[in-house]
């Protein structure tokens, strides 16, 4: 019998903890390395909007319908997981681009809903001013995205996994491929390293003269203390997006990857909340508690980094945003490449490869 294949994880966020529970679930040996706590960053200050929304090709409109599927998957592996198909309302686009996005999705098989004033107040009736035409979709959810991770990184535990809170400071190379890492706290070596860092991994990379073309926009989304319930399901409006979580807070930004923070983070987050207060009914109470601002690892093309490095044996990437939506999909296939040598066609161009001159 072949010994099991040893893997470290570098990124505890919902990609890094994903990829480390389908590994040990699979039977591999897995150590996830990680400088922050469970959830990291860019999953830590996410708006964890679940969906296959507006702005996609078909091929990723797949793989993000597939994603969803597996969070049900998963739910059902981890009874518990912070998980709610709660809805997603929308008219934060033209009413040209609404019906195009609807007309195309609905065909692909997207259970898109066109819902006039009236059902708009019923879906939400809470909001002080429905929209006399939005697009609902029964499907969307959310996770809330700390409290998942923790848990997908605790079940990786149980099938062995070792989570170990360290720094990586470089990827070491033996005869041509990498076999293991150095880090603050010394050398861990391994059949295969995935970089699944967020923000962080290009320059994990680089240690090893791998270019990862990545940018990290800032986003800054405001929280509530919590509060009455207010919110039903998310709300993709033209001024902000906002749902209310599972405990009660109401969080919001002027997208769902957040607002740019400016000069003044204070001053935005504190308009962004009044604009947030005056779309409710009932918000008189509800008080701003903090904010955060996350740096969103986007690929410079848009598409998800998901594949071995050409010329560089024994290290994988994993580096997307949009990772709330992929996370259960893209460690179910990674593991599968990892280990047996299987690659998902739904996974496609998303190689490092396709940045190459």
């Amino acid at each position: 019998m072949s010994a099991a294949k040893q893997v470290i994880v570098i990124g505890a966020g919902i990609i890094g903890a994903s990829i480390a529970w389908h590994l040990a679930k699979s039977g591999a040996q897995v150590t996830v390395i990680a400088d922050s706590a469970a959830g990291g960053v860019a999953t830590s200050n996410s708006f964890a909007w679940i969906n296959a929304s507006w702005g996609n090709p078909e091929p990723y409109f797949r793989l993000r319908t597939r994603a969803m599927a597996e969070w049900s998957r998963l739910a059902q592996d981890l009874p518990g997981l912070p998980l709610s198909w709660c809805g997603g309302l929308c008219w934060d686009l033209p009413a040209a681009a609404m019906e195009t996005y609807a007309t195309e999705h609905s065909a692909w098989g997207y259970g898109i809903e066109r819902v006039d004033r009236a059902g708009v107040a019923r879906i939400e009736p809470n909001l002080a001013e429905p929209p006399d035409f939005a697009l609902h979709v029964a499907e969307e959810g959310v996770a809330e995205p700390v409290a998942a991770a923790k848990m997908v990184l605790a079940d990786a535990e149980r099938h062995g996994a070792r989570i170990i809170s360290s720094t990586v400071t470089a990827l070491v190379q033996t005869g041509g491929r990498i076999t293991g890492v150095n880090t603050s706290h010394g050398l861990i070596a391994a059949d295969e390293v995935v970089i699944a860092a967020g923000a962080g991994s290009p320059d994990i990379a680089a240690t090893a003269g791998i270019r990862l073309p990545i940018e990290t926009p800032p986003g800054l989304i405001v929280h509530s203390r919590p509060y009455k319930k207010l919110l039903n399901g998310l709300v993709l409006a033209e001024r902000l997006h906002m749902r209310q979580t599972a405990e009660g807070r109401i969080i919001a930004g002027s997208d769902f990857g957040g607002a740019d923070p400016g000069m003044d983070p204070q001053g935005t987050a504190r308009r962004l909340f009044a604009a947030l207060k005056a779309m409710l009914h009932g918000s008189d109470g509800l008080e701003l508690e903090f904010h955060t601002v996350g740096y969103r690892p986007t690929p410079i093309d848009g598409f998800p980094i998901i594949g071995r490095a050409e010329g560089m044996e024994g290290v994988y990437v994993a580096v997307m945003h949009s990772g709330i939506t992929l996370a259960p999909a893209v460690g179910l296939f990674v593991a599968r490449e990892i280990l047996e040598g299987e690659r998902d066609p739904l996974l496609g161009t998303y190689g490092l490869s396709r940045f190459a001159q």
